[in-house]
């Protein structure tokens, strides 16, 4: 966004950028100006001109129009040549979110954020953190593949973790860990011995790792989020169960960074307090 141009220096920005999107679309003075029906002279002035003075509205808006250009860039109101529509297109897309551990659509997100810090809070236990038993009991019934492949892509996704240059920040609810801990609701039916082994790992894990990755819990009773992960400043991903929808707007994408940095910062327990939180809760289960 340009602020507070000087009004000749704006009106030669506009036959630049006039010429600009003339020639990138390949249009002669005279396509253009049978295009937005005016003489040719009427173009060949807007060109040629070296006053202050620019076109009315309806002639910036046809050539705009005609050329697939926004007014706005035109008349340098903002750096961004596209029109609204191809705007929004870029900044909002909508892609299917299949309930598979293999999606190679969040694998290529993760790439293209490498360096930069992912946060996320997910829909329910973090898949890339479960132990091969869990996966087993979780997947197999819904997935119509191999429970060696749902394991597979389970490491694949931990060891590029591991060794990618990101960081990793995930928010949970704690009635989410509560309820995996007691086997209730969702995981009801999944048996205690692979509850405790998986928080064991949970511990363990969230140790080995940090501060690489960061775990934190808040309570669902004073803040609420839904499953989104935020990849650097690139993008903002909103899972809504059937499909992704995915923000690249910069606007977008920081609103969703600090909803998500709000829950780290009043989060009850702390990546730091990850291990200890996860014994008292083994301890209530096996009391």
């Amino acid at each position: 966004m340009i602020d507070k141009i000087d009004k000749r220096v704006r009106a030669d920005l506009f036959r630049k950028r006039l010429s600009q999107a003339m020639d990138d679309h390949n249009m002669t003075q005279a396509g253009l100006a049978r295009a937005i029906g005016v003489d040719r002279s009427t173009i060949s002035q807007l060109l040629k001109g070296t006053g202050a003075r620019l076109p009315n509205a309806q002639v910036v808006g046809e050539c705009a129009a005609a050329l697939g250009v926004s007014a706005d860039w035109l008349l340098s109101l903002t750096d961004r040549p596209e029109n609204t529509a191809d705007i929004l297109a870029n900044a909002l897309s909508v892609t299917k979110a299949p309930r598979a551990l293999v999606d190679e659509q969040i694998f290529a997100w993760h790439q293209e954020a490498v360096g930069y810090k992912i946060r996320h809070v997910p829909a329910g236990m973090p898949d890339m953190l479960k132990i091969d038993e869990m996966l087993a009991w979780e997947y197999e019934p819904h997935l119509g593949r191999t429970t060696e492949q749902a394991i597979n892509a389970s490491r694949d996704r931990l060891s590029w973790m591991r060794q990618s240059q990101s960081d990793y920040e995930i928010a949970l609810p704690m009635h989410e860990l509560a309820a995996f801990a007691r086997g209730e609701g969702y995981y009801a039916g999944l048996p205690r011995t692979i509850r405790v082994q998986q928080l064991d790992h949970f511990a363990t894990l969230s140790g080995q790792l940090y501060p690489r990755l960061r775990l934190y819990l808040f309570d669902a009773r004073r803040l609420y989020s839904s499953p989104i992960t935020v990849f650097g400043p690139l993008l903002a991903v909103l899972y809504l169960g059937r499909n992704y929808l995915a923000f690249r707007d910069r606007e977008r994408v920081t609103s969703f960074t600090e909803h998500f940095d709000d829950l780290v910062r009043q989060a009850d327990v702390t990546a730091r307090q990850i291990p200890d939180h996860v014994e008292m809760l083994k301890a209530e289960i096996e009391a």
